[in-house]
């Protein structure tokens, strides 16, 4: 493959291509840019000669519940993980469709099952999967086929900050059921990413313990499993509330 890499660190995305080789492009964008977005995508285009897969992975999460999480970090979080995701597959649609391509939409675990402390988090990747779904029907008479990720914890930054800034998060991790309690190492995701590329995956879990689980989305959404999170909230809430309060931002270092 030869990849056209985007995104907002342009001093990591040139280190990056420049350790891949020659054939490969970066692009600086902010998905929430749509000129920033047209431009990367331009370049992209001209740079490779056409788009065979776009995979859209630009997410963020803001650490705090709704009650301490300032209104305006709430609507950044679905401004880059819905809309960002809207606006990308928007201007790359007429290439991946002249191609027959593939998309890879990057939604989360928690599209199908939160936990406290992520509700906009989960509000926007379960709108990216109901989005790949519409998506797929919408474009499947042109041969572009659509394809959906659900990952539970990688060991990204988005991970990272809050298990080093937030005690109350790393207990309430260890306190979720398998296999929601899970940390995947970054390789090992990727991995699973560009398998499901590969083979144009309907639907890619991470980890694959989890696809019972959202066939079943009564046994992580039910009363039953409601009833013990909020047991786990009742504890665990008002310490992380505390913490956020201390800390004064609502993002993690990352």
């Amino acid at each position: 493959a030869r990849l056209a890499l985007v995104g907002r660190e342009p001093d990591r995305l040139a280190a990056l291509a420049a350790e891949l080789g020659p054939a490969h492009a970066w692009a600086e964008c902010d998905v929430t840019d749509q000129p920033s977005l047209d431009r990367a995508v331009a370049a992209s285009v001209a740079a490779l000669g056409g788009l065979d897969v776009v995979v859209a992975n630009a997410g963020i999460a803001n650490m705090g519940t709704v009650a301490v999480s300032p209104p305006d970090a709430l609507a950044r979080v679905i401004d880059v993980n819905l809309t960002g995701v809207l606006r990308t597959v928007s201007a790359t649609l007429p290439h991946v469709t002249r191609r027959r391509g593939h998309f890879l939409l990057i939604s989360s675990a928690a599209a199908f099952s939160g936990i406290p402390g992520l509700g906009a988090y989960a509000a926007s990747k379960a709108g990216v999967m109901h989005f790949a779904h519409v998506l797929r029907l919408e474009t499947a008479h042109t041969g572009v086929t659509v394809g959906v990720a659900h990952p539970c914890w990688i060991d990204t930054d988005m991970v990272r900050d809050p298990r080093a800034e937030l005690p109350s998060f790393e207990r309430t991790l260890s306190k979720l059921p398998w296999p929601f309690n899970t940390v995947t190492p970054l390789p090992d995701a990727a991995d699973a990413l560009v398998e499901g590329i590969a083979r144009r995956r309907r639907t890619i879990f991470i980890p694959r313990a989890l696809a019972p689980f959202a066939a079943l989305r009564g046994l992580v959404t039910g009363a039953r499993v409601e009833r013990r999170l909020a047991a786990i909230a009742a504890r665990t809430v008002p310490e992380a509330e505390r913490e956020m309060r201390a800390l004064g931002r609502a993002f993690g270092a990352g």
